[in-house]
C-alpha cells in the first residue's frame, strides 16, 4: 500500500491519537537498513522539485504540526537538503506580532503561500489559532470553534488556485519527547532551543492531543489532506514523509516545457563557433 493511503487521515475519520503508535517503523529494523531507500527517495524528490519548477503550473504547501519536539525542523533540514534552495520558501509561524494581530488570522499565512513552480513549507500553521490558541484560551471558544470551516475554506481557495497541501503530524510520545529534550540539555548546538515552557506545556498534554485530534478530524480534505506521522524514530519519520512528497508529485504528471527556441538552429550557431 502506498503511503500517501497509509498514513492519511480520511475525510470524516474520527481521529484518536492513543490508538497509533509513535513508535511504528514498519517492519525496518533501523535507519542503516533503511538508509539506501532513504537517499533513493531523496534523489527522487530532488528530480520532482526540478520538475516542478520547470513545469510551472502548479505549487506545493507542506504544513509540518507537532509537539515540541516533534522534528519539524529535522523533517525541513531532510526535505530542503534533497532539493534546489532557488525553488524553496520555510516559514516558521511563532507568536503573531503586532500588526498580524491587526488582521485576521489568516492574513499572514496567505503571504507565504508557494507561487506556481514553488515549494512552501510552513513550521507551524495556520492551525496553531485552533491549537495554541485553544488551549491557553486566548480568544473565547466562539472565536476559535468557527476557524476549522475557514481554514477548510481557505485550503479549498489554494488549491483551486494551483497549490497542492500535504500536512503532516509528527505524532511522537511523551516518554520520546522528554528524552528529546534530555538531549538538548547535553548538546551546545541545541542549547539554545531550550525553554522553561518546554517543561509547563507537557501539563497540557492532553488539552494538545484534544485539540490535534479535532483539528486533524475536522480539516483532512480530498483536497488538503493530513498525515499522522509515527515519530519516535527520526529516520523512519523522514522516510514517510518524503515517500508521500514523491508519491503525491509522480502522481501530478508534470511534464518539461518544449524548447522555446530552434534546437538546430542553436547547433549549428554553436558548432560554428566551436570552428573558429
Amino acid at each position: 500500500m502506498k503511503y500517501l493511503n497509509r498514513f492519511r487521515v480520511h475525510p470524516g475519520e474520527k481521529v484518536r491519537l492513543k490508538d497509533i503508535d509513535p513508535g511504528f517503523k514498519d517492519r525496518r529494523e533501523s535507519h542503516k537498513k533503511a538508509a539506501e531507500e532513504i537517499e533513493r527517495d531523496r534523489e527522487k524528490l530532488r528530480a520532482l522539485q526540478a520538475l516542478l519548477y520547470a513545469d510551472g503550473r502548479c505549487s506545493l504547501l507542506i504544513c509540518l504540526q507537532g509537539l515540541d519536539a516533534g522534528g519539524k525542523d529535522g523533517t525541513i533540514s531532510h526535505i530542503l537538503g534533497a532539493m534546489n534552495p532557488q525553488g524553496c520558501r520555510v516559514t516558521g509561524f511563532k507568536q503573531p506580532s503586532t500588526e498580524e494581530l491587526a488582521h485576521d488570522f489568516l492574513w499572514r499565512i496567505h503571504q507565504a503561500t508557494p507561487g506556481r513552480g514553488q515549494v512552501a513549507i510552513f513550521n507551524r500553521s495556520h492551525y496553531e489559532d485552533v491549537l495554541v490558541v485553544r488551549v491557553h484560551k486566548l480568544v473565547p471558544h466562539g472565536v476559535w470553534s468557527r476557524r476549522y470551516d475557514e481554514i477548510n475554506e481557505f485550503e479549498k481557495e489554494l488549491v483551486e488556485s494551483g497549490t497542492h497541501i500535504l500536512k503532516f503530524y509528527l505524532h511522537i510520545s511523551k516518554q520520546e519527547q522528554l528524552k528529546r529534550f534530555e538531549e538538548r540539555l547535553d548538546d551546545p548546538m541545541k542549547q539554545w532551543k531550550i525553554s522553561e515552557s518546554d517543561y509547563k506545556e507537557r501539563e497540557f498534554w492532553g488539552d494538545y492531543a484534544a485539540a490535534y485530534e479535532e483539528a486533524l478530524s475536522r480539516c483532512s480534505t480530498p483536497h488538503a489532506p493530513w498525515f499522522i506521522i509515527p515519530s519516535d524514530h527520526k529516520w523512519f519519520r523522514n522516510l514517510v514523509i518524503a515517500r508521500i512528497v514523491v508519491e503525491h508529485l509522480e502522481a501530478l504528471g508534470m511534464k518539461l516545457p518544449k524548447p522555446s527556441v530552434d534546437l538546430g538552429h542553436i547547433r549549428r550557431e554553436y558548432h560554428a563557433a566551436k570552428a573558429e
